[in-house]
């Protein structure tokens, strides 16, 4: 009886905590939607936001004035491109050092650790000077191209290729199969899990990402949505219920992506953590 008391007692405090934790995260959502939702121009008090009274028109007038529309794409097209070059470069070099003997092999692993430890802001100033010197800065090109391979990513592709056995690429290798057929249709369907992982992570990251196309862009059809966010900021007021409502934009894609992938999420994280 006390053993099963006290199993209860901790399961009480258990869901407690977590309810206070999910009401400690979720209460900044429910807090920038209703400011969203809030008529144009009045208090951000907290019976004026408690009040039952709801307007869609600082979605309507981000929509009509044609000032998030762009943006929206600009960060889309920048996420896809990016997540997409991710998968196949980081699968490939994930591949390349999990499982060919070639020269320089331990070197090039450990150089890609010891990038992990970098902090990214610090590649800021040589990054621009780069972009700079090659003519690329203010384009598309400084969106995309520094960021289609990461270390990150290598790592984890390579710990998970190898957990896979060995054997499958040797069978279908008996079978005739080239290396390329060998690397996409035996290795690739069974790296799912983790090349699932790495395209979510990837496409959240570049689609929230400020610092860098901030710091390598400077035109306005060029800016990306957390750019643009930032911008609607005026010197001497700030403009809530629009910034808002933009900020609910942002959010949306990213809530929408973590709902419907995250079992698969839980579980490439999850599946190269046994070695076979």
């Amino acid at each position: 009886m006390g053993y099963q008391r006290n199993k209860s007692g901790v399961s009480v405090w258990r869901y407690a905590t977590l309810s206070l934790l999910t009401v400690v995260m979720i209460g900044p959502l429910i807090w920038m939607l209703r400011v969203a939702l809030a008529p144009i121009g009045s208090e951000l008090s907290v019976s004026a936001l408690t009040s039952a009274e709801f307007s869609f028109d600082a979605f309507t007038n981000l929509f009509s004035a044609g000032g998030i529309q762009r943006p929206a794409l600009n960060s889309l097209a920048v996420g896809l491109i990016v997540t997409a070059g991710n998968v196949l470069f980081c699968f490939m070099s994930g591949y390349a050092l999990a499982r060919k003997s070639f020269l320089g092999r331990k070197v090039l692993f450990i150089l890609t650790l010891l990038i992990l430890m970098v902090p990214a802001h610090i590649l800021i100033v040589p990054l621009f000077l780069l972009l700079t010197k090659l003519g690329m800065f203010d384009s598309y090109w400084a969106l995309i191209l520094p960021f289609l391979v990461t270390p990150i990513g290598i790592f984890m592709v390579k710990q998970y290729v190898e957990t896979i056995p060995v054997s499958l690429e040797e069978a279908a290798r008996l079978d005739g199969a080239s290396e390329w057929r060998t690397l996409f249709s035996v290795v690739a369907p069974v790296c799912k899990p983790i090349l699932a992982v790495l395209a979510i992570q990837t496409f959240l990251v570049n689609w929230n990402s400020f610092l860098f196309p901030f710091i390598l862009t400077n035109s306005t059809d060029l800016r990306t949505l957390p750019v643009a966010l930032a911008l609607m900021q005026g010197h001497q007021a700030i403009d809530w219920q629009h910034l808002m409502a933009g900020s609910t934009v942002a959010v949306i894609p990213a809530l929408v992506v973590f709902l419907i992938f995250q079992k698969r999420i839980v579980s490439g994280i999850t599946a190269g953590a046994i070695k076979q």
